[in-house]
């Protein structure tokens, strides 16, 4: 629940998480009450691409860099067509925004889209609280919403939890559309929309590709009515243990040996199709500052994340599956989360991160030429 009030940096604010802790600060956006996971990102740009990827659906955000909103909000750099954070937590937001592309500030967008948030708590303590505890509900209460603090920790309580939670359809299309390919149209590409952001079809047009972005729930005979070269599975927020039906659409795709690529939750469910399991991380991965090693050429790329559950692959050999023998492709330097597989006897292939990358970095965008090249391998 959220009432849009002008002159919200005025009215008193508090953060109640799951565990008890409480932060007192001001209003930042609307005004009224939120409920999400409290996750942490550490993205010091793209604050714009991060409230608006779907994989933030029911979290609220708290940003590690104390300044945001010093670029304000434009009308390009969406990764969908509305914010998605249940609520935003910041340390010292901007007063004034200044950069050329900007058509108003962040809180007036968070307070037209009836964003709830948090200003002017020391948001380090916060992150390190999360570090330290775990990711947890937690609840933003300003205005008229505050009450006892024994109240406000019960309704935090009574929340559901991230892990267990199936999202995905709540943020998918409900219906197909296509994103055509810039220049000479060289492959079709059919992909599943479980979340998906914006400058994924974008880079893949970029390539010469048409994407047809299909609703979660499509079925194998929808994906092969559009002719594909190839097939795309996308990020997405919630827990993949409950995405049976994306399992069982991938297991169809990855019988017919059709060359395909997954993203983030995309490499969750691909983890589920080979016989792997999955967990929920700590406090996950979220920013765009992430080390991750491709096993493969030994490069080490600085990528984009945003995932709170990893896949359970072993690291140290090639697993047999029924679509063959699979490896983890890609390590996170930080911890040895897995963050990408291959299958060696098929074209497919995953990562956990984000290659597509908007605001950065690019290390990874090879990946969709690495797509390309299985779907070129496939029709040669």
């Amino acid at each position: 629940m959220t009432t849009s009030t002008r002159g919200a940096a005025r009215v008193p604010a508090v953060l109640v998480l799951e565990d008890g802790r409480i932060f007192r600060g001001r209003a930042y956006g609307a005004v009224g009450e939120t409920f999400g996971e409290a996750v942490f990102s550490t993205g010091m740009t793209g604050y714009q691409e991060t409230l608006t990827d779907p994989s933030y659906d029911r979290q609220i955000v708290v940003a590690t860099a104390p300044q945001i909103g010093n670029t304000g909000w434009n009308d390009e750099d969406d990764e969908s067509g509305r914010i998605w954070v249940s609520g935003y937590v910041v340390r010292d937001p901007a007063r004034v925004p200044s950069n050329w592309r900007a058509k108003r500030s962040l809180d007036d967008e968070l307070e037209r889209q009836g964003v709830v948030g948090i200003r002017g708590i020391d948001t380090r303590a916060l992150t390190r609280h999360l570090r330290e505890r775990g990711s947890m509900r937690a609840g933003i209460f300003s205005g008229e919403a505050i009450a006892r603090e024994s109240e406000l920790l019960a309704r935090v309580q009574a929340q559901p939890p991230m892990k267990g939670a199936s999202l995905y359809e709540e943020v998918a299309t409900h219906e197909a559309y296509v994103v055509p390919a810039i220049g000479e149209k060289k492959f079709t590409v059919a992909a599943i929309d479980l979340g998906i952001k914006g400058m994924t079809p974008h880079r893949m047009a970029e390539r010469g590709i048409e994407v047809h972005v299909l609703p979660a729930t499509a079925t194998a005979d929808e994906i092969y009515a559009v002719g594909p070269d190839g097939v795309f599975f996308s990020n997405g927020p919630g827990d993949p243990a409950t995405a049976d039906g994306p399992v069982a659409l991938m297991s169809a795709v990855l019988e017919r040996k059709t060359p395909l690529f997954g993203i983030c939750f995309g490499n969750q469910i691909l983890g589920r199709a080979l016989g792997f399991g999955t967990y929920k991380l700590k406090y996950g991965h979220r920013g765009i500052n992430q080390p991750v090693q491709d096993r493969t050429t030994g490069k080490v790329e600085v990528t984009a994340h945003n995932h709170g559950f990893a896949v359970d692959a072993p690291l140290d050999r090639v697993s047999d599956t029924r679509f063959g023998r699979a490896e983890v492709s890609h390590v996170c330097l930080n911890d040895n989360v897995v963050e990408g597989l291959q299958l060696l006897d098929q074209p497919a292939f995953s990562v956990q991160y984000h290659p597509e990358a908007a605001a950065g970095p690019h290390d990874a965008a090879y990946l969709f030429d690495r797509f390309v090249s299985l779907m070129e391998g496939q029709r040669a």
